[in-house]
């Protein structure tokens, strides 16, 4: 059995890649996906599609629908959400994200510091999961292959 898991969270650094990279080692059935990466594309996209817009306002709105259209689809596809919140970034889109998942029952781990316990109290207290690393939260869909 194969699991799509969704990957929300910054796209700042490379946890995306590691964790990939842990669950080959593990050798567990997992696919994932994830919101646009590219930053630059995921800013754009709107004028890329729908061409040259008015002004930032109406750019950002354009492209904020095809990503929100994105991320809906991949997410109603997938069959766990992983959540990551970290210290370095605010975290608008990864609360979204987290907060859909949650409404749409999908099965959601959390990742998230210490130091944003507090903040993140009652999201982490609707996910199912709440841990302080990638490698808990893979180590709990791994539990599900036991």
């Amino acid at each position: 059995m194969n699991f799509i898991v969704y990957l929300a969270g910054q796209i700042h650094d490379d946890w995306r890649e590691q964790l990939e990279k842990l669950a080959k080692e593990k050798d567990l059935p997992l696919t994932f996906v994830a919101p646009q990466t590219n930053h630059d594309r995921s800013d754009n996209i709107g004028e890329e599609i729908l061409g040259e817009q008015p002004d930032k306002l109406h750019k950002d709105d354009a492209a904020s629908d095809i990503n929100n259209f994105r991320t809906q689809l991949l997410m109603q596809k997938s069959d766990a959400v992983i959540a990551l919140f970290g210290e370095q970034y605010k975290q608008w889109n990864t609360a979204m994200d987290a907060s859909c998942a949650i409404t749409m029952n999908k099965p959601t781990i959390i990742v998230r510091p210490k130091s944003l316990i507090h903040p993140l109290k009652e999201l982490s207290n609707k996910a199912n999961v709440t841990v302080e690393t990638v490698e808990q939260a893979l180590d709990v869909l791994a539990y599900v292959f036991d």
